[in-house]
């Protein structure tokens, strides 16, 4: 099959060519360098993929979308599409509906890195009704420096002086209006999206996001061992989620969780801990992998009729 990542050169776009090169059952289109920029130069790639993957901003994702024909199958990885109508949210562990709506999807919204997580730890428990719509929640997102781009990036790795402020956890969105809030509320079916508080770290991939619960929150109080088995029994079958055993010295080392232990994956793990009333919720995962390129992958192989872990 035909395949155009449009945005190829930016961080996610990379990712996916990197990914996709190796395949056989791929035949990558390619755009000259220097003209990967001028729309016109890229239209007839639209025209002709049999799979597109957009990797650009939301008014260039759009536009290209308006050049595509109905019949190709897009996968957007940016922000545009996540909770446009006519188009399939990318995350098919959800349920078994979200598996079809992927597998029969012309058009479908890869999921945003931090909404990955939350939504994954809380979709089960409202629609599971366990918790809420009206369930007020808070969110930590612990995350690489590739999620935020090259420029990002490149203040990284240009930035290796001791003390230099690239090298602090450091706290953003702080406007409490981040891009990816419309999605976790809304696919996560709360009523009111939760306060996030995302934060970059000195890494270049790796998340650990977070979701702490009172047991009172609930809709029966739930005690975390509760908690763990509703979300033990909801992603049972699933291949890229995996909640991890309620133990908390075997699901941690020495009493800490590595934001990196899923880098170069397409996993997603789950951990539930808590201390009588208080729960903690946690996903771990790859921003780059299930947070975007990985999650990207799945659902074009699952579009496709393909087995869902090829290439991943």
């Amino acid at each position: 099959m035909k395949v155009f990542i449009d945005g190829q050169h930016g961080t996610t776009g990379l990712m996916l060519e990197s990914r996709l090169s190796g395949r056989a059952d791929v035949e990558l289109l390619q755009p000259d360098f220097d003209k990967r920029k001028i729309f016109e130069a890229k239209r007839p790639l639209l025209e002709a993929a049999d799979v597109v993957f957009l990797c650009l901003p939301d008014d260039a994702a759009r536009e290209s979308v308006a050049a595509t024909p109905a019949n190709t199958l897009i996968i957007d990885a940016s922000t545009a599409h996540r909770t446009a109508p006519g188009w399939t949210y990318g995350l098919p562990e959800l349920s078994p509906a979200h598996r079809e709506a992927v597998a029969k999807s012309r058009r479908i919204a890869v999921n945003g890195c931090h909404a990955c997580g939350f939504i994954s730890l809380v979709y089960p428990l409202v629609s599971g009704g366990f918790l809420p719509a009206s369930a007020q929640l808070s969110c930590t997102s612990l995350t690489g420096y590739s999620g935020g781009g090259i420029a990002l990036i490149d203040a990284h790795e240009k930035s290796r002086t001791p003390g230099d402020k690239y090298h602090s956890p450091r706290p953003y969105g702080l406007t409490l209006a981040h891009k990816h809030l419309p999605e976790m509320r809304a696919i996560s079916g709360l009523d009111a999206p939760p306060i996030f508080y995302p934060v970059v770290g000195d890494m270049f991939q790796g998340m650990l996001v977070s979701v702490p619960i009172w047991s009172s929150q609930f809709a029966k109080p739930m005690t975390a061992q509760d908690v763990h088995a509703a979300l033990a029994a909801h992603y049972a079958d699933a291949n890229f989620v995996r909640v991890m055993p309620f133990d908390h010295d075997a699901a941690t080392d020495g009493g800490f969780l590595d934001a990196t232990a899923c880098n170069g994956t397409n996993r997603l793990e789950i951990f539930v801990f808590g201390n009588g009333e208080q729960i903690i919720l946690v996903a771990r995962l790859d921003n780059l992998g299930k947070g975007a390129s990985g999650a990207a992958i799945q659902c074009m192989n699952i579009a496709c009729g393909l087995d869902e872990n090829i290439g991943l």
